[in-house]
């Protein structure tokens, strides 16, 4: 072979394996994705069981206002999904990855599901920026196409082979 069908040939090779990491990290996107709103659609139905909302518990600031007359204590700490709501009051829970169910607190649940949350928020996050670079950087591969006559792409891309 000659220098440039080499060159030709490893440009290929580098921009297959290139869209092969974009293709294995959209796929791994969207699987993240699933179990991030699994994970949404389980805090929302904790919050409906202890009848919450994210903003319907008061702060503890607005609390030790409304406490400050009264001989109480000051500062009474409310979780913002709990609520009123018995935080050791057991409840099922499937831990993510496993097919184990196991009864675990209520407050305890919701505060792994929260924390599992900003884990999958910030690997999409993240996984959203890769994608993004890869994309980037195959678009700036793109080049090769000027190279490369419109029907010999054609024919590469509609390439398949034959069963034997």
């Amino acid at each position: 072979m000659d220098d440039t069908m080499k060159q030709f040939q490893e440009k290929l090779v580098e921009i297959e394996t290139e869209a092969e990491n974009l293709l294995l990290a959209r796929h791994e996107l969207v699987e993240i994705d699933r179990m991030r709103n699994g994970n949404r659609e389980a805090l929302t139905a904790l919050r409906k069981r202890a009848r919450t909302t994210v903003t319907s518990v008061p702060s503890p600031f607005e609390l030790v206002m409304k406490e400050i007359d009264e001989s109480r204590p000051l500062v009474k700490e409310i979780c913002a999904t709990c609520g009123n709501h018995d935080s050791k009051e057991k409840t099922w829970m499937m831990f993510s990855g496993t097919d184990i169910f196991a009864r675990v607190p209520f407050h305890a649940a919701h505060t792994i599901l929260e924390k599992d949350q900003t884990k999958l928020d910030y690997d999409v996050k993240k996984l959203q920026s890769y994608v993004k670079e890869k994309s980037f950087l195959i678009s700036e591969q793109g080049v090769l196409a000027d190279k490369i006559g419109p029907g010999v792409l054609k024919s590469m891309v509609t390439l398949q082979d034959k069963p034997k």
